[in-house]
């Protein structure tokens, strides 16, 4: 795909939170996604690392509110001690 088509908006953000000592290792993954009738979607999916987890779809307008709240969701989550990976 040249480069002028592409988006300038991050559309997939997986994030982990592992600490051994407290017994957590958790899984935060943020998708922005077009269906197939043109509606786009973020899609939120987390949980325990090796199970099926949750998740939840949110509608939006345009890709640039849909990029706002991805990474609007990934700062609360870094904050939280998520970490990119």
């Amino acid at each position: 795909m040249p480069d002028e088509l592409r988006s300038p908006i991050k559309h997939h953000l997986v994030l982990h939170r592992i600490d051994p000592e407290q017994g957590i290792r958790r899984y935060y993954s943020l998708m922005i996604e077009r269906d197939l009738l043109g509606t786009i979607r973020l899609v939120r999916h987390w949980g325990r690392i090796g199970t099926n987890g949750q998740e939840q779809v949110e509608v939006f307008a345009d890709e640039i509110e849909a990029g706002q709240a991805l990474e609007a969701l990934a700062a609360l989550k870094r904050r939280r001690g998520y970490r990119d990976l």
